[in-house]
């Protein structure tokens, strides 16, 4: 003992600080690890990366205090987004954007947070999340050059623990090397202490809440109608054979997700119906949900009409429509919102038919007519609860059906545009525009209500939602 005192005391008498060694030599292990696959070659179309959490700690980590960052640079100016195309988590419960760096290197100008919900539940000490498999990309459909991009490793075709990937544990950089310093390195400012171990360039998400149970949301940020998210999140786009319209024309051609300053969240569903008034030269386009898992409840959307064509001459009988039906008619259930710029079936337009059916293959059915135009984007909603189905525009009640008239029959969803009929020839095109589609099960909802609801789920960062279980 006394031998061990004279050494420390000798050690402090020549000034050598001997504890910033010590602590090099003796680093905690991370409370996180991120593990990380390329899932597609440095130049494509889509960016792929997936990922894992590990919780190298010795305690439990709830993954809503979870934020990840995955650093690329952009190529030129074009927008970003991101979808999630398969978690063990879920998807619903990842909320993610993507972020200008306030700190910009030549491979980092920009990231990819990755945040959860409390749905995603928790890690267990040496627990993993599983795979998350995310997709970014440009909405104009260029494509990307990963080379040059700081998280991104084309060797990594397993999963590999990466330090160009950073995460974050309740604010606080827990993993990897963010662009300007690893984790637990002095800050910009030249601090230390908790500033240098917290996330630079912006905040970190908080927590976020699990969705409520019973809503499907999606505001349709794909890179296209082949993206294996879309189908993935309970979307078909439809190239079978049969009506409505021109039989036997419906195409993918017509479907895409454009960039769109107008919408929410920046981008849109677009479906265009385009003919050069031959049957052989018409393409009509629709999505509709793959699942029928809808019935009681509110359904909403909000859509751009257009009362002129995108090209061509104007003067078709187009048909933009948003629907429910049911896959077969034992107990046949649709419900219709048609609008016709040009009218259609001899009668004039710009007018909107809703229409509840009873059978479809006996034509009985109750509708209503507004004859207004509808240029322009419009929230569009159908309550069907306690036998009564009601429809609206922007809040405004338009016509309600009961009695047979009530679905009796769990539904899909549909979104399509397309011709009545070809009544002249040359080339035209017609777009109708989603920017999001919601549904709340078994209870009615105000257009307030529904507002409330889509804005929360973009203000944290959601994407796609659902909650609602198959029956």
């Amino acid at each position: 003992m006394f031998k061990t005192l004279l050494l420390v005391i000798a050690v402090t008498a020549g000034g050598l600080a001997l504890y910033p060694e010590w602590r090099a030599a003796h680093q905690a292990p991370p409370q996180l690890t991120i593990r990380y696959k390329a899932g597609s070659p440095a130049t494509a179309a889509v960016a792929q990366p997936w990922l894992e959490v590990v919780n190298t700690s010795d305690k439990t980590v709830r993954l809503s205090n979870v934020a990840i960052r995955y650093y690329f640079t952009g190529d030129g100016t074009s927008s970003y987004a991101f979808n999630c195309v398969k978690a063990a988590v879920g998807c619903s419960n990842i909320a993610g954007e993507t972020v200008a760096s306030a700190h910009p290197t030549t491979t980092a100008d920009r990231y990819l947070q990755i945040s959860f919900t409390t749905g995603a539940g928790s890690l267990a000490p040496g627990a993993k999340s599983g795979a998350i498999g995310l997709q970014l990309y440009r909405p104009d459909g260029r494509k990307l050059d990963q080379s040059d991009d700081r998280s991104f490793n084309a060797a990594d075709t397993t999963f590999q623990a990466s330090r160009t990937v950073t995460a974050y544990l309740r604010g606080a950089h827990v993993w990897g090397d963010e662009p300007t310093g690893p984790a637990g390195s002095t800050g910009p400012t030249g601090s230390s202490g908790h500033a240098a171990a917290s996330a630079r360039g912006s905040s970190v998400p908080r927590p976020k809440p699990a969705h409520p149970r019973g809503i499907v949301f999606d505001d349709f940020h794909y890179s296209g109608p082949h993206d294996p998210a879309l189908h993935a999140h309970g979307w078909l786009v439809r190239t079978s054979p049969g009506g409505p319209g021109i039989h036997d024309t419906w195409s993918a051609a017509g479907v895409s997700f454009p960039a769109e300053k107008t919408a929410a969240g920046g981008q849109v569903l677009q479906l265009r119906a385009s003919t050069d008034g031959t049957r052989a030269g018409t393409k009509q386009a629709e999505v509709q949900s793959s699942g029928t898992h809808f019935l009681t409840g509110t359904y909403a959307a909000r859509i751009y009409f257009n009362d002129k064509p995108t090209s061509g001459r104007n003067g078709d009988h187009v048909n933009e429509s948003f629907y429910t039906i049911s896959p077969n008619n034992s107990r046949y259930s649709e419900l219709d919102n048609e609008y016709m710029p040009n009218g259609g079936w001899g009668a004039p337009g710009p007018k909107l038919d809703t229409t509840s059916w009873y059978s479809a293959d006996s034509g009985d059915r109750v509708t209503h007519k507004l004859v207004s135009s509808l240029q322009g984007w419009h929230t569009m909603m159908i309550t069907a609860v306690d036998g009564v189905a009601t429809y609206s525009v922007d809040g405004h009640k338009l016509f309600s059906s009961d009695g047979r008239y009530f679905p009796r029959q769990n539904m899909s969803i549909n979104f399509n545009t397309w011709f009545v009929d070809l009544p002249f020839t040359g080339p035209r095109s017609w777009d109708m525009r989603v920017n999001w589609f919601y549904y709340k099960a078994d209870k009615a909802e105000s257009l307030a209500d529904v507002q409330k609801a889509v804005n929360g789920l973009y203000d944290s960062g959601t994407h796609y939602v659902d909650t609602v279980p198959e029956h």
